[in-house]
């Protein structure tokens, strides 16, 4: 158990769902920076803020992610019992080796950069389709009529979910994020969570049925045939991980889509060059990945005692939250104005997908996806215009930030 018993400040360095720090975290990242680099928070974890540690942790073997270990000791030992977080402990994400690399060693092959590239076509059909949609209309709303669109119907594509089930996942609300956030959840927060996981897992069993019956070249089929080195996946972890490859494989590049084209709106000059330059789309969503990233933690524990990180021992066993967003504004990577969106930036390389044994599966869709839709949108809607740059409404949520909403007009 954490021994380490703070008692609150009034305004604690870290509190990521203070209303603030959601509507903007970049000030209170730059004062833990220059305060408190390897900050112990009131929760006991420590969260480390400067490119150098936090690269450090995603990329160490002494770390890992021990992830029943820890969920016990921040929710007791009786957490395991909730189905929502059972569940979670079979996702390759928060599994260490030997299960990780057998888990992730099934679906990475639908990943590969070819396979991603051949997608490119589909990207761009699903994206016109969109616009062609709501062009008529002269307004919409770029994260539900837009954003969420495109990845959710490529990750239904991806998974051989089929059209007419399709209308249900666009319909869902995106509520999810809250659970990845290091804030402990409530027992409604809880009992919603484990809700909404059932329903999922249900939807699913009974595709994997259909695909046992009737195979198709899509990941579902893969997993639910899938024999790597002898070794099958239990109903559980392939009920599991199907789950967090349709999470993550809409959620994050939402994020991505709405937090750059808010960007862009905020920063006319930058605007102007990317319509003027649509060849700089490539370098200008590893910047908006930097600037504003989709995801803004990536946590770790430590697997042995370290001697020093950042000036601070952490014993085996202590959590260490690796704040992605703080990492890609650290001044001493990117030295000229790091608070500034600039799309000619030299040298971008994000932590926005992690790293290590763990750096992001689908980074590269992700990127595509966010490629086409942002330069398709400048190029057919050239007079967009946002309706409230200066306020948009955030979801609630840390870990992944994205917008709820962000209205437009044409």
């Amino acid at each position: 158990m954490n021994e380490h018993v703070q008692t609150v400040s009034p305004d604690p360095l870290f509190d990521p769902l203070a209303p603030e720090f959601i509507r903007d975290p970049y000030p209170h990242y730059a004062r833990l920076r220059t305060t408190d680099p390897v900050h112990l928070t009131p929760l006991g974890m420590f969260v480390a803020s400067r490119h150098a540690e936090a690269s450090l942790v995603l990329r160490d073997k002494r770390f890992g992610k021990d992830y029943v270990a820890r969920t016990i000791r921040r929710y007791g030992p009786k957490i395991m019992d909730e189905p929502v977080f059972r569940s979670m402990s079979h996702w390759m994400l928060q599994q260490d080796p030997p299960d990780h690399t057998r888990l992730r060693g099934l679906v990475v092959k639908a990943f590969t950069a070819r396979r991603v590239e051949d997608m490119r076509p589909r990207i761009q059909q699903i994206v016109d389709q969109t616009l062609d949609r709501v062009i008529p209309a002269g307004r919409m709303d770029l994260i539900e009529d837009f954003a969420f669109r495109l990845p959710v119907t490529i990750i239904c594509d991806m998974l051989g979910i089929p059209e007419e089930h399709r209308g249900v996942f666009y319909a869902s609300s995106r509520d999810g994020g809250r659970l990845l956030d290091p804030v402990q959840l409530t027992a409604d927060e809880i009992k919603a969570a484990n809700a909404s996981n059932a329903m999922a897992q249900m939807y699913f069993q009974q595709l994997f049925e259909l695909r046992r019956k009737q195979p198709g070249d899509d990941l579902t089929t893969q997993l639910v045939q899938a024999e790597e080195d002898g070794s099958k996946l239990s109903n559980e972890e392939l009920t599991a991980n199907i789950i967090l490859l349709f999470g993550a494989g809409h959620e994050t590049t939402v994020n991505l889509i709405g937090n750059g084209l808010l960007a862009l709106h905020r920063n006319p000059d930058q605007l102007a060059l990317l319509k003027a330059d649509p060849g700089l789309i490539t370098n200008a969503i590893e910047e908006f990945l930097r600037y504003d990233s989709s995801v803004q933690l990536s946590g770790r524990v430590a697997l042995e005692d370290i001697d020093d990180l950042g000036g601070k021992k952490i014993p085996r066993g202590e959590s260490v939250l690796c704040l992605l967003g703080s990492a890609n504004h650290d001044p001493a990577v990117y030295p000229d104005r790091p608070d500034r969106l600039d799309i000619v930036r030299p040298n971008v390389k994000p932590l926005s997908f992690g790293g290590g044994i763990h750096f992001c599966l689908g980074a590269q869709l992700a990127r595509i996806e966010a490629e086409v839709a942002i330069s398709t949108l400048l190029r057919r809607l050239p007079q967009l215009r946002l309706d409230d740059a200066e306020n948009p409404e955030w979801r609630p949520t840390f870990v992944l930030r994205g917008l709820k909403r962000l209205p437009a007009s044409w």
